[in-house]
């Protein structure tokens, strides 16, 4: 069964948030059924439940960015208010914070990436628009 979601704007922006909030769930931001990545980062060429072509996507390293970002502002606070109530040893604090950084930029990754080609769709960036470019 195929989702066919009509465009009547096809010529300005598409709707921002559901975009993002699809992408996010790293799902096709046109009709939100159909996996946008097949793996763990690789986007599909188009999307299985729609068709929506999805290569058209520029999202190079802005995704390892962000996450690295948003992360470090989470672990940093948390680090030093650990350290600083109950001083632990210098050692411990690094290993455990290392691993929860990890898994905080693991699970980040995907959906920061899902989030960038949801917005290049949105905003008929790259070739999104139906021109090639």
């Amino acid at each position: 069964m195929r989702h066919e979601v009509v465009d009547t704007n096809l010529a300005g922006e598409r709707e921002l948030k559901p975009a993002l909030l699809r992408g996010f769930r790293r799902r096709c931001p046109n009709c939100g059924a159909g996996p946008m990545f097949k793996g763990y980062l690789t986007v599909r060429r188009s999307c299985p439940s729609c068709g929506e072509e999805l290569h058209h996507h520029r999202a190079d390293d802005g995704p390892a960015w962000a996450t690295i970002l948003v992360s470090g502002h989470l672990i940093a606070p948390a680090m030093l208010i650990v350290y600083s109530n109950w001083s632990p040893e210098p050692w411990v604090v690094a290993v455990s914070f290392s691993l929860v950084f990890l898994v905080i930029a693991l699970y980040l990754l995907p959906r920061i990436k899902g989030l960038m080609v949801a917005f290049q769709w949105a905003r008929r960036m790259h070739g999104f628009g139906g021109e090639e470019g």
